[in-house]
């Protein structure tokens, strides 16, 4: 199965955590990030291409 996501929207899911981090939810898992492009890495190592 070919997984795909715009990186706007990778980065719309990562909200503020209140800790000057952000909070990620992909696939049901969590991740505590402390910037917003962390959501790229994680997207891929997942198997997720990302269309910019």
């Amino acid at each position: 199965m070919v997984k795909t996501a715009t990186f706007e929207a990778l980065l719309a899911d990562a909200v503020p955590d209140g800790n000057g981090g952000y909070t990620f939810t992909l696939e049901g898992k969590r991740y505590a990030l402390k910037e917003k492009d962390e959501v790229r890495k994680i997207a891929e190592e997942q198997g997720y291409i990302i269309i910019y």
